[in-house]
């Protein structure tokens, strides 16, 4: 109600305020229109007295200066008059002294100043000077603001500038900045002491009200940038040193912060840049309430936009040493200010970097500075739990990666790492991620064993547990995400040196080994893959060069393949350790390299054995051995013989008879490879068929015993399909007989009472036949070898 009441009360006395102003402006516009000088100055000052009252805010006192202003508008026009009448001015100056009030008085002072300046009878500087003394006599802080503010208002377009038609004789440049630093000073002076004019426990509201006068003061250093006669010399040995001197004894936070802010925003960037050191002096001396960060940032973004507007500002950059002097100003007022928050003194920082960044692009060394610096400060704390301070801490890191779009340049900064190692676990990968998300984007290729070490480290919270942090915590969907980033950036890594790369795959090989069970099934595959790529482009190289004298050589890489594998298998990862075997063997046999070939078939034959428990991994796993193995050039007989005995035992130890049985026939295969040196064992090749045709049939038999119906003749088609492409390839087992045989025993089967109807195998056995019945009808030596099966 306190306050419902005070503002109440304040909209009372402002009304009471513009009533008195209208009440005696009707009286004053009726002596203006007469010409009556004495009765306009008596209600010109009745006016003026409602501006004494204390009971407003400065929000609605300013809406009666308002008020009054436009009538001082008014005053002054029939000021003008009276002059243009023969009235003297010097005289008027002098009459309008004799008000009984000290504020109507001045602020009658100023509007007939303004006129005498005009009319030129005195030296403006004579005048202004005058003036701005005079108004000391007001030291109340709001009414003294106004008054000053006004005298700026009315002074500026008559200051004894160079070029002005108030210019006098000698160095009157000097004059109109003595007469606006005069007046900044004391207008500072009330501004500060408005913070004591009422009871700490209402500092807030304070605060909020000088901060609405500030524009007030700031007005007068926008007076000074726009003086013509200011050059840099003026700027170097005058207004800097005095504003900044103002600056730094009022010893007010908010002021102290609005002036720097206004400095910079006012003046011109080439005088920053000259005067930079004396800029940068004044910070270490400010409060350590005031927000220097944000301060700081603001003249650093000012001058690297300066460096980006022409090149040929760049030497003076390098000539006044711009970047060290920032650098040493953002140290001291570090130290000075031992409480500033450790995110106030990285965002400085990552304001140092992108001024660095932006205005020294070529100088690295300026980059890894600053990231240094940045260490020094956190170094002694633990990781960072202030989200503000994490933010700034990934921009820092960020801003060298979008620059140069190329991760190359963030490897060899030496304190990249250990900035890094200041994060948390969780924003350690995020910052992981995104190294990586930059590698692909710019589609950089990470070419040495060194750089591939130094950024395994930076990403090393994808690549292994940190702090205490178990993959087990994480949601499943990011840890897969996370693992199949780390999965492509492997194939990122590449440099056309074998030598160089077998170490690059070393290097990633060490790092990924310490990810433990749930990553190494992600990370492990690209690194295979990465190691067969170079296999491939080194075939033939044992052949030629022995293995001791070039180091890289295919041998010695599926030796590390091997262990890596390995690795894998005891995760226990065993389906996939199994394909990789597999994947190996088949580059192995490329290379010619049988006794490495016949080792991988065997390890993933053991993986089989021991590992794979699942039926249906056991069917993938058993066809993919049988694949893989019919390609296999590089055999003798006598280990072919071992593997495909082996495979062809594997498929018939299946748990279902149906998956026996193509595994079986899919072992046909083995035995006769259609190529020019290929293997064609038809009598093998039959006893395979025959095999598969037995188990099809104990299936058949067993949906009879347990379902008393009979089966589908899937199988004993796809078999059917077998001996017709045998018979086609020319194998003498493959009769025609044979076919006729399997024919009627599907059409049998098919017929019997027992019969279950199955539209699939209908079609699928129907389609053989038409296709027998094309290839008969097509003519020619096949047409001939089908004349003898009837359909």
């Amino acid at each position: 109600m306190m306050i419902a009441d005070g503002i109440e009360d304040e909209e009372k006395w402002l009304a009471e305020g513009i009533a008195g102003i209208q009440h005696n402006a009707f009286y004053l516009h009726r002596a203006v229109d007469s010409n009556n000088l004495r009765e306009a100055l008596k209600y010109s000052a009745q006016l003026l007295s409602e501006l004494r009252t204390s009971r407003l805010s400065p929000h609605k006192y300013y809406e009666l200066y308002m008020r009054a202003f436009d009538e001082l508008r008014r005053i002054e026009m029939f000021f003008k008059d009276e002059e243009r009448h023969g009235c003297s001015v010097l005289d008027l100056y002098e009459l309008v002294q004799h008000a009984g009030n000290v504020l109507p008085r001045l602020y009658l002072l100023c509007t007939v100043g303004s006129v005498y300046i005009k009319s030129k009878e005195a030296p403006a500087k004579d005048v202004l000077k005058d003036l701005v003394e005079m108004c000391r006599s007001v030291q109340h802080p709001i009414r003294g603001l106004f008054l000053r503010s006004y005298l700026a208002q009315i002074s500026r377009d008559k200051l004894p500038d160079i070029g002005s038609e108030y210019e006098g004789d000698g160095d009157t440049v000097m004059d109109a900045v003595d007469f606006v630093l005069q007046n900044f000073t004391e207008m500072n002076k009330l501004w500060v002491r408005m913070q004591h004019q009422g009871p700490i426990r209402v500092k807030e509201k304070l605060d909020k009200e000088r901060s609405e006068l500030r524009d007030l003061v700031g007005k007068n250093l926008h007076v000074l940038s726009q003086i013509e006669g200011v050059d840099l010399e003026i700027y170097k040995d005058t207004v800097l040193p005095r504003v900044l001197e103002q600056v730094v004894n009022c010893k007010d936070e908010l002021a102290q912060h609005y002036l720097m802010d206004c400095i910079i925003q006012v003046f011109p960037d080439e005088y920053h840049l000259q005067t930079l050191e004396t800029l940068l002096g004044a910070f270490p001396q400010l409060q350590p309430a005031v927000d220097i960060k944000t301060v700081l940032s603001q003249l650093m973004d000012r001058l690297s936009n300066y460096a980006a507007s022409s090149a040929e500002v760049l030497p003076e950059f390098l000539q006044v040493e711009a970047f060290a002097k920032l650098s040493n100003a953002i140290g001291k007022v570090i130290e000075a200010q031992v409480e500033m928050p450790v995110v106030g003194a990285i965002s400085l920082y990552v304001s140092l970097l992108t001024f660095a960044l932006r205005v020294h692009s070529d100088r690295l060394d300026y980059v890894d500075q600053v990231l240094g610096a940045c260490v020094k400060k956190l170094s002694g704390s633990p990781k960072l739990e202030d989200n503000k301070a994490t933010k700034q801490v990934v921009a820092l890191l960020t801003a060298p990666l979008e620059k140069y779009n190329d991760i190359d340049t963030a490897l060899t900064l030496s304190n990249y790492p250990h900035v890094m190692d200041h994060l948390d676990a969780g924003t350690n990968k995020i910052m992981a991620m995104v190294l990586i998300q930059s590698i692909m984007k710019y589609n950089t290729c990470v070419s040495t064993a060194e750089k591939v070490d130094v950024l395994f480290e930076l990403i090393k919270g994808l690549i292994k547990d940190i702090d205490g942090t178990l993959a087990d915590e994480l949601d499943e969907e990011d840890f897969k995400e996370e693992q199949n980033s780390v999965a492509r950036l492997v194939h990122m890594l590449y440099n056309d040196d074998p030598e160089e790369m077998l170490q690059i795959i070393c290097t990633v090989r060490k790092h990924i080994m310490a990810g433990g069970p749930k990553r190494l099934p992600f990370t492990v595959p690209p690194l295979v893959f990465s190691a067969l790529k170079l296999v491939r482009r080194l075939q033939g190289l044992d052949g030629e060069v022995a293995g001791e004298e070039v180091p890289a050589t295919p041998r010695k890489i599926f030796q590390l393949l091997n262990q890596i594998i390995e690795a894998l298998s005891n995760v226990p990862s065993p389906e996939l350790a199994l394909r990789l075997y597999l994947q190996c063997a088949e580059a192995a046999n490329d290379c010619d390299l049988e006794p490495v070939a016949y080792e991988f078939f065997t390890q993933a034959f053991v993986l089989y054995e021991e590992e794979v428990a699942d039926s249906k991994a056991q069917v993938t796993s058993i066809h993919l051995i049988i694949g893989t193995l019919q390609r296999m050039n590089a055999f003798g007989v006598e280990n072919r013989d071992t593997l495909t005995h082996k495979a062809t035992g594997y498929s018939a130890k299946l748990l279902k008879k149906p998956d026996q049985c193509r595994a079986v026939y899919a072992c046909s295969h083995l035995f006769w490879v259609d190529d020019q040196d290929g293997i064609k064992d038809g009598e093998r090749v039959l006893l395979c068929l025959k095999r598969s045709l037995r188990i099809a049939n104990a299936a058949q038999q067993m949906a009879n015993v347990t379902r008393g119906t009979g089966g589908p003749v899937t199988l004993f088609v796809e078999i059917l399909n077998k001996y017709l492409y045998f018979f086609e390839k020319g194998n003498p087992q493959v009769t025609s007989a044979a076919i006729q045989d399997l024919i009627e025993l599907i059409k049998t089967e098919m017929q019997s009472d027992t019969a279950t109807p199955d539209p699939a195998s209908d079609a699928f056995f129907a389609c053989t036949l038409r296709y027998i019945e094309f290839q008969k009808q097509k003519g020619g030596a096949m047409g001939e070898k089908y004349d003898s099966v009837r359909i």
